[in-house]
């Protein structure tokens, strides 16, 4: 049974009692999840200072979800989401106390970082997916738009809180007891699940998914087949493949160079300017969209627009030598991100089907969060050979072809 919002329409999603449950949860563990990265990065850096293994952090982060986001959604169709986005917390409270572990006792070495990098990709997996489903038995159709904005909002206020959290728990405690510590941001989130109102039992008949097998390559054919036959939903993924395969969020791993090239001495307080702008501008998106609350539809034309907002911000970025300039297209670039994310993700969750909703879900996830491992050729190894600066302007130029090209699709399948 859904709760329902009251007659306003401001920040619908917040009203609701139960899902404030789940932003806060959410929250917190987003801000473990950052918390983790942090500290765990600083601790490889320190201990092996090896490019390679810092390659692989982001490739365990991202790949995870280009192979098993589908199977998670199939499992979230099948047995309790719940239970699931708590398996995922399990993993991330298991991985933090096992890199507090092996400092402890100074028995770190790379294999053992790789394998706790690789669960941890793992443990997203299971978490963002399953959180996803459950939105619809806590809010409704009616107030998704506004769960769907608000929780990226929520993700985004934990990429500005979870660094600096992790920092001072690393000054404070040291990065031992720091990760033991994160451990705890897990636990709210972990105990409300136990009973949340969410889940099969709490859903009319008519809005289960049958339970079926997950079969591989041909479940992966078959939500393809499903999808196609939806314009708004095949669009929407492949838009956020696109964005995702060749930009993504590459750019920030380059944020210290960037802002040592614009000569302003010491990367560090510039470097953190440059990222807070970014996620401020995401951050001030999510709370006009809800102020605009039901002024403020998803649809396919607005999230390209931001696509395109968002790709021509980016690449001023890359040309921009001027460090005001910069801080401005970042701004607009977050802005942008986050209300053409949102809008694409929406209309994914409101369009697809009861039978393949958790798969449709997974493939959505497979393909805005999986193919960011191509950003990292796009624009980290390119970059290597052309510059950073070029490399960024490129992949930008790229997108924005490929969102001709859909934009060109769309209308030739409306009018067809």
């Amino acid at each position: 049974m859904h709760l329902q919002p009251n007659r306003h329409t401001s920040f619908e999603a917040l009203r609701l009692p139960q899902y404030r449950h789940l932003v806060i949860g959410f929250l917190l563990t987003m801000m473990a999840d950052n918390v983790e990265h942090v500290i765990s990065y600083w601790v490889m850096f320190e201990k092996f200072n090896s490019p390679v293994l810092g390659g692989f952090a982001v490739l365990s982060h991202w790949i995870p979800f280009l192979v098993f986001s589908l199977p998670a959604g199939a499992l979230a169709d099948r047995y309790d989401p719940r239970r699931l986005i708590q398996v995922g917390l399990i993993m991330f409270m298991g991985c933090s106390a096992a890199w507090a572990y092996l400092l402890m006792t100074d028995t770190l070495t790379v294999g053992l970082a790789m394998f706790l990098l690789v669960i941890h990709g793992l443990s997203g997996v299971f978490w963002s997916t399953a959180t996803q489903i459950i939105l619809y038995d806590l809010v409704g159709q009616e107030v998704l738009p506004s769960a769907v904005r608000t929780l990226a909002t929520a993700r985004y206020v934990g990429l500005i809180v979870g660094p600096g959290v992790g920092g001072g728990l690393m000054i404070v405690l040291g990065p031992e007891y720091g990760l033991l510590a994160n451990c705890l941001l897990y636990v709210p989130h972990f105990i409300w699940l136990i009973h949340a109102p969410c889940g099969p039992q709490f859903r009319p008949a008519n809005e289960i998914p049958p339970a079926r097998p997950f079969r591989g390559i041909e479940d992966l054919l078959l939500t393809l087949k499903e999808i196609v036959n939806n314009r708004q939903v095949w669009m929407m993924t492949l838009l956020a493949g696109g964005a995702s395969f060749f930009v993504a969020n590459s750019y920030q791993a380059q944020m210290p160079a960037y802002a040592n090239d614009m000569g302003l001495g010491d990367p560090g307080m510039t470097y953190s300017m440059l990222l807070a702008a970014d996620a401020m501008g995401a951050l001030c998106a999510g709370l006009l969209w809800e102020f605009l609350g039901s002024k403020s539809k998803p649809t396919t034309s607005k999230a390209m627009f931001f696509a395109l907002v968002w790709a021509v911000s980016l690449a001023a970025f890359a040309l921009s030598n001027n460090y005001i300039l910069s801080l401005v297209v970042l701004f607009v670039a977050g802005f942008a991100e986050l209300t053409s994310n949102s809008a694409a993700q929406t209309i994914v969750q409101l369009q697809a089907p009861i039978a393949f909703r958790g798969r449709i879900i997974g493939l959505f996830n497979m393909s805005a969060l999986g193919l960011r491992f191509g950003s990292g050729l796009c624009v980290g190894v390119l970059g290597g050979v052309i510059g950073n600066h070029e490399s960024l302007f490129v992949a930008c130029a790229v997108f924005v072809i490929f969102l001709g090209w859909l934009n060109f699709k769309l209308k030739l399948k409306s009018h067809g």
